[in-house]
């Protein structure tokens, strides 16, 4: 692993992508329509609610926006004295997401009609985890897999492609594998969400910590260490 870093570090941001559509699946489906991982559709969301349009929650994706944000920040604290790349620190916060979406399965799991506070306090704790999870990967630097969302993605698979742009070197495959495994995951979390609400958060972490465990080995230094 240590021989091709930049593969593993893509490998891991695209299992981890993967995992964001599961979460993003277990928001919006069993959350009340929430995004825990794509913030830019709880903006939209939230702009709708806020005109009464069809229902649509309010405060959810108020909690998820805030919490996420202070994922990214803790993240970018904790990173900030570090050179780009994967170091022990982005282990632990990797691994830190890991048992936050390990832990807010816990009560799902054993709480056959979650109450509305516990519905908000899941969804705030996978906002934190997500946010936390896309600040480790910006710092982490794979072009074009930010783990969270694939919208920039599909403007560079389009913008650079042999009908547009004729960018030399485009990298068409990175951006179609982010792009279906966000699809497939989300698919995989809907239908886990057919076994329960926490089936879903629960592949997600072990997802996750297998991910901080593969590239913690790989890191640089770690046959040294």
């Amino acid at each position: 692993m240590r021989r091709n870093p930049e593969r593993l570090h893509l490998a891991l941001m695209l299992a981890l992508t993967f995992s964001t559509g599961v979460i993003d699946a277990v928001g919006y489906l069993g959350l009340d329509r929430v995004f825990t991982g794509n913030m830019t559709g709880n903006v939209v969301i939230l702009g709708m609610a806020l005109t009464g349009a069809d229902g649509l929650p309010i405060t959810g994706p108020i909690i998820a926006l805030l919490l996420f944000m202070l994922g990214a920040g803790i993240a970018g604290r904790v990173l900030r004295s570090i050179a780009a790349g994967w170091s022990a620190r982005s282990t632990i916060l990797f691994s830190f997401v890991g048992l936050v979406l390990a832990t807010s399965a816990i009560p799902m799991l054993v709480i056959d009609d979650p109450t509305e506070p516990l519905m908000l306090a899941a969804t705030g704790a996978l906002g934190l985890a997500m946010g936390m999870q896309a600040g480790a990967a910006r710092h982490i630097g794979v072009k074009d897999v930010t783990t969270v969302v694939v919208t920039s993605t599909i403007v560079g698979l389009a913008f650079d492609s042999v009908f547009a742009a004729r960018t030399s070197g485009h990298p068409w495959a990175r951006r179609v594998l982010a792009v279906a495994l966000i699809g497939a995951g989300a698919a995989a979390g809907a239908l886990l969400l057919q076994i329960n609400i926490s089936a879903g958060m629960l592949v997600a972490a072990g997802i996750t910590l297998v991910a901080a465990l593969l590239g913690h080995l790989g890191r640089p230094g770690a046959a040294a260490a």
